[in-house]
């Protein structure tokens, strides 16, 4: 991947480019439908310190509308299990992370539906959303362990535990 952390150039506005929720990528409100030019733009997206999301290169910096992630989690493989289990997701850009240290889940209270969304951090601070497909798989893995003192309800993967929810939630 080319080095966006590295490049600092002057923001030269915005296009009219605009990841939607679903994963689609448009411009002007059409789709781009060819896969080759998303991952190129994908190639050089970077989420800066203010929350905006930018193509960068070494001598532009262009704004883009981010609805919910840039990316998708659409596929995963379990391997091994309990507290050796390994999640290894893959993006609808073709990313491939294996969720750990150093590319944590986290979990995100939906505020329409009360339901999870959860995240995996692809690089740098760009996320991908798990489909809802891939969020029932990971519940089905869950499991209770007590985190500093409390009962938490999650998964294993990377040698770390990620907390979905408090055990207490899940009690009827």
């Amino acid at each position: 991947m080319p080095p966006v952390h590295l490049w600092n150039p002057a923001n030269c506005g915005e296009i009219g480019l605009r990841i939607a929720s679903d994963g689609t990528w448009n411009y002007l409100e059409s789709p781009i439908g060819r896969i080759s030019l998303v991952k190129l733009f994908a190639s050089v997206l970077r989420k800066d310190e203010d929350g905006r999301h930018y193509l960068v290169t070494p001598v532009e910096k262009i704004g883009i509308e981010v609805e919910d992630s840039p990316f998708l989690a659409v596929e995963m493989a379990v391997q091994g299990e309990g507290t050796r289990q390994a999640l290894v997701l893959r993006t609808n850009l073709d990313d491939v992370v294996t969720a750990g240290p150093e590319h944590p889940l986290r979990f995100v209270k939906d505020v329409q539906t009360a339901g999870l969304k959860p995240y995996v951090l692809v690089r740098g601070r760009l996320e991908a959303r798990l489909t809802r497909a891939l969020t029932y798989d990971l519940a089905e893995l869950g499991r209770v362990e007590t985190v500093d003192g409390n009962e938490s309800f999650g998964v294993w993967s990377g040698g770390s535990f990620f907390a979905m929810a408090s055990a207490d939630e899940l009690k009827f």
